[in-house]
């Protein structure tokens, strides 16, 4: 996006930057969290009296969430930590100087972001400043994995899963850049959605301007990622042998009149609804782009995060943690403690 200056760089980051579009107005946040039922179907996966709690807050910009060993693991990308939540609404640090970059720059977004536990039972965690993917040890130390694709740097990772046969899926637009695209350190020609499987990493995806949350449907057989702009879309491909994508197909799209924010993270629960950030907050959406429902919040929704049995769900929003319970499970991670 070569249009971006510094300024709207940094607010992109935030779920604050609306694409403007002439003769529309954007939607105002609520006051108070809400669920809206637009779909008969949304009452199987959330029941009738289903509510929205703001669990913790006083965040800079959270993101990155995942259940790990009983608490939700997340990310501050202006405080440049990861923090660990129990259920109780008790916080601590568990990493400081996550983002890789010392020292880090005041009034950035560029701390860690998302984080996902690997094979081994170890994790893995985003550095969007740092540019880099990195694996954490026992004491919680970073080790680089994946940071330069043919000697080059990849842009700034932003979101990963992994994929069922194993293979690490992540999106690298360039928001830990100043510039983003226009940036003279941006040294790949895309912003890909990369495959890593068995030491190899290759791009997938290079057609994506801005992509950002990325999810596989429960039986592995669909792939989706969003975009986060200028169009600004969730977008579903087959997903064929050795991760070959086929079919590509938008199943959602948004326009800045939907409220604040873009396309950011997703999941996908069990019975195959898309669990999808986007402007205005949450939508649940069916594998037919078929909206049930939407949850609107007093603050920008970035990312959601199955946790416990996979009935909870944990929305990191802004400054804040949200928690609701909803009837039908998500898909937890294929690798999890």
């Amino acid at each position: 996006m070569r249009m971006f200056n510094v300024f709207a760089a940094l607010v992109c980051l935030l779920g604050l930057y609306a694409f403007p579009v002439a003769a529309q107005e954007t939607a105002a946040l609520p006051s108070a969290p809400e669920i809206v039922r637009l779909n008969p179907g949304l009452d199987v996966v959330l029941a009738r009296d289903a509510q929205v709690e703001r669990v913790a807050t006083g965040f800079k910009f959270v993101e990155g969430p995942m259940w790990r060993e009983g608490r939700l693991w997340f990310s501050d990308l202006s405080d440049d930590k990861v923090y660990a939540l129990s259920p109780d609404g008790k916080f601590s640090v568990l990493i400081d100087h996550a983002g890789g970059l010392v020292p880090f720059p005041a009034g950035s977004v560029l701390g860690s972001n998302a984080m996902v536990t690997d094979r081994d039972g170890a994790v893995l965690l985003v550095q969007q400043g740092g540019r880099k993917i990195v694996k954490l040890d026992e004491k919680l130390a970073p080790h680089p994995l994946i940071a330069d694709y043919k000697g080059k740097k990849i842009n700034s990772p932003n979101d990963l899963v992994f994929a069922r046969d194993g293979a690490l899926w992540f999106t690298d637009p360039p928001f830990g850049l100043p510039k983003m695209d226009a940036d003279p350190g941006k040294e790949q020609a895309f912003n890909a959605v990369w495959r890593y499987a068995h030491g190899k990493l290759e791009p997938v995806i290079t057609d994506l301007t801005l992509p950002n949350g990325l999810a596989f449907s429960p039986d592995g057989k669909t792939f989706y990622v969003s975009n986060y702009g200028p169009e600004m879309f969730v977008k579903a491909w087959d997903v064929g042998r050795n991760g070959k994508l086929s079919n590509g197909r938008v199943i959602i799209s948004y326009t800045p009149a939907d409220g604040p924010g873009g396309p950011d993270g997703m999941k996908v629960d069990s019975v195959g609804n898309l669990w999808t950030t986007g402007p205005g907050g949450i939508r649940i959406v069916t594998p037919a782009g078929k909206v049930l429902g939407q949850i609107r919040l007093p603050e920008v929704a970035a990312n959601v995060a199955f946790a416990e049995d996979g009935r909870t769900i944990y929305i990191t929003a802004s400054h804040s943690i949200y928690r609701l319970h909803a009837t039908v499970p998500g898909v937890m991670p294929l690798y999890r403690r």
